[in-house]
């Protein structure tokens, strides 16, 4: 955090300056917030951890004003967008969750056309987009995860939208490809997005809750199980869906009893993950 206050303060004296000197001042403040983001995953009090993430996404979005063509700055703010709408509002304010998400599927998607020709009919020719994700490198990953994260999270508040479910097939390709080429970005969560994928659709649209499974558990694996929003996931897109009701115990009471000191550096996840598991027990005489 004194990082982050060093970085506010030569924000200040370089909006007086020159333009050229502002935004040099400016790039080189990018590290500085990207470096000072894991303070954020390591606050265990959501209290704390609410009113400084929205605070600090303004504070982003005033520098992004200066520096328009700075992905890092999107990608921040795609991230952090994103986070917020999983974290305080889409279990609470739903549609309020679904203007968040799409705030960092585009913030995901003007960072991605900084770096990567994007065709222009990507959104409405499924071959050009395909074309697209299979040149796609590595040093996409970031944004390609962000813009199809934050998409599904809209998707999945928009069930009742047959416009947004058509746009699922392009999430589901974008997301191949990030699991093609990093598997283990963000914690592995594109295991449990194909995890959540599969349990829940129906059979006859493609859900298979045996894949479903496969997928949580690459991503256990992976984690060594200390990601603790994998088994809110399992339990709400598996269990639940097999009607499991033992196993949908188990997966939340896991959650719920694992201390945050297991992963230190993700303390704000997990806590999330606590305060999810938590609801969807008081909410399980409606789901079976």
């Amino acid at each position: 955090m004194a990082k982050l206050i060093v970085a506010i303060f030569i924000l200040n004296v370089f909006l007086l300056s020159s333009c050229s000197m502002r935004q040099y001042a400016l790039r080189q403040m990018t590290p500085i917030f990207e470096t000072a983001m894991p303070a954020f995953y390591e606050e265990s009090d959501l209290s704390i951890a609410r009113p400084a993430l929205a605070s600090n996404l303004k504070l982003l979005e005033g520098i992004l004003k200066s520096d328009p063509e700075n992905p890092q700055l999107r990608l921040m703010l795609a991230q952090g967008y994103a986070g917020y709408a999983l974290a305080f509002e889409e279990d609470t304010v739903p549609d309020q969750a679904r203007a968040l998400y799409l705030r960092a599927r585009n913030y995901a998607l003007s960072a991605l056309r900084l770096t990567t020709p994007l065709p222009q009919d990507w959104a409405k020719n499924r071959k050009s987009l395909n074309t697209f994700l299979q040149q796609a490198k590595r040093r996409d990953v970031p944004a390609l995860f962000w813009m199809g994260f934050s998409w599904a999270g809209y998707i999945n508040l928009s069930l009742q939208d047959p416009g947004a479910l058509l746009d699922l097939p392009k999430v589901e390709a974008i997301m191949h490809r990030v699991l093609q080429l990093d598997s283990t970005y963000f914690y592995g969560a594109t295991y449990l997005f194909f995890g959540s994928i599969y349990g829940q659709k129906p059979r006859i649209l493609g859900g298979n809750p045996e894949l479903a499974k496969e997928y949580f558990e690459k991503n256990l694996k992976l984690t060594k199980g200390k990601f603790l929003l994998t088994y809110v996931y399992a339990a709400k897109f598996y269990a639940a869906k097999i009607l499991d009701e033992d196993l949908f115990d188990q997966y939340l009471k896991k959650v719920l009893q694992t201390p945050l000191d297991i992963a230190p550096e993700i303390k704000l996840l997990n806590q999330v993950a606590k305060q999810k598991a938590k609801k969807l027990l008081a909410q399980k005489d409606q789901i079976f």
